[in-house]
């Protein structure tokens, strides 16, 4: 039986997922969302991760909350024929998806310019990188 075209493609796969994982720094656990690898000291979890439906929009996404980051990876839906983009807000994010959007509301603000998204292969990653809370700011000046 001849061999099929894509036995070569998923040998090498596999060989790159083994030297991820054996080259991970000891004591790191890693968890992969979407196109996304977050590595952390065993046991410790997000604070939270919400599988969410978006209210009719026909989009699907996670939402994941560490200390200092949140990250939201989202299902592009087949048959979009314009860019999908995400709109990153203080306190919200906006993916805009064709003629929808999906709002997805934030616990804490946002700092806008360390913070970006990403779209493959039908994945949006979108990585917010925590800014400083009101408290914070009083508690500063």
């Amino acid at each position: 039986m001849p061999n099929s075209p894509y036995d070569d493609f998923l040998k090498n796969l596999a060989k790159m997922v083994e030297d991820v994982i054996r080259n991970m720094p000891e004591g790191d656990s890693a968890r992969f969302i979407g196109c996304t690898i977050i590595s952390g000291a065993p046991g410790d979890l997000p604070e939270q991760f919400v599988p969410v439906q978006g209210a009719g929009e026909d989009l699907h996404y996670e939402l994941i909350e560490t200390e200092d980051r949140v990250f939201i990876t989202a299902e592009i839906p087949p048959g979009i024929r314009s860019a999908v983009y995400a709109d990153i807000k203080p306190t919200r994010v906006e993916i805009v998806h064709g003629e929808k959007r999906t709002g997805i509301e934030l616990d804490s603000p946002v700092d806008l310019i360390h913070s970006f998204y990403q779209v493959r292969h039908g994945v949006m990653d979108i990585i917010l990188k925590k800014g400083p809370t009101k408290a914070d700011w009083q508690a500063k000046f």
